[in-house]
């Protein structure tokens, strides 16, 4: 299922060059924050993170539009971005807000306990308890976009279609695990090839010097040239992986709950002596 739905996801791709926008918006604005991180450091840095953060979600909300309704062009996807931007929004902050008070639940219990010394163990727990929260959350902007639904319906919705086809879901998983390490393998030769030279030092490290060694160091030791390459690298990274995993994620839930409005409809009504569907 999973394979198929990536090959439905690469003709839209082909097919619709709006769906290629939120990409060129992400890699721009991914380049433009690591060139920020380099110049002005960290607080200037995480600042933009949250406003970059929120001008991208506006594309993608609107590339997930486009692939509803099989057209369109850059106004279509910037009109269904401002339409759907708040009811895509809201429920990722209900997840998010979620996700931070287990966080802190789970903190404070083993503060109470005397056990909060033990980072790994809390650690191990908080993200034991969250992944399964993201990953049954993880259609709720698909469903609020594609079935209109509004924010507590809409995480229903991806937590009812993950909990009901969770072997799909793992799978596909794991074909977008897949797509990032090749994708993310390929760009890091094309940057260890462009930096060679300033990164030839660092083979003749032994192995005290490779385990104090720091991103400081190395962003320092790339220079200039180094930290414009990488950007150009951090675009076409974003560039490639925005749209297509975006694609993908929602051909999927299409398949999906199209799958699961079938197996509803089989299981609430029954045929007649004619061989006629009556649903209840």
């Amino acid at each position: 299922m999973a394979i198929t739905e990536l090959k439905e996801a690469i003709i839209l791709l082909k097919r619709l060059s709006s769906l290629w926008i939120p990409g060129i918006v992400g890699g721009i604005l991914a380049a433009s924050l690591w060139v920020s991180f380099n110049l002005s450091g960290t607080f200037f840095a995480t600042r933009l993170l949250i406003i970059f953060g929120l001008v991208l979600f506006l594309f993608t909300t609107g590339m997930l539009v486009v692939i509803r309704n099989n057209e369109g062009d850059f106004r279509t996807l910037f009109a269904g971005g401002i339409r759907y931007y708040f009811r895509v929004l809201l429920p990722q902050l209900v997840i998010i807000f979620g996700v931070m008070l287990i966080f802190t639940l789970v903190m404070v219990t083993f503060g109470l306990m005397g056990a909060s010394s033990n980072i790994s163990m809390v650690t191990a727990i908080s993200f034991g308890i969250m992944i399964p929260i993201v990953l049954l959350t993880f259609f709720y902007d698909t469903a609020a976009v594609f079935e209109e639904r509004k924010v507590f319906d809409s995480i229903r919705r991806s937590i009812h279609l993950v909990s009901t086809h969770i072997n799909d879901v793992i799978a596909f998983l794991f074909v977008c695990a897949a797509l990032c390490i090749g994708i993310i393998f390929v760009l890091m030769i094309i940057w260890e090839a462009f930096l060679y030279d300033k990164l030839e030092p660092i083979t003749r490290y032994n192995e005290t010097q490779l385990q104090t060694f720091t991103p400081d160091q190395l962003i320092a030791l790339i220079g200039p040239g180094g930290m414009w390459i990488t950007a150009i690298i951090l675009f076409t990274g974003v560039f490639l992986l925005l749209p297509l995993l975006y694609t993908y994620k929602a051909c999927f839930f299409r398949k999906l709950a199209h799958g699961a409005t079938i197996i509803q409809q089989q299981t609430t009504g029954e045929y007649d002596s004619k061989g006629r569907w009556f649903k209840y």
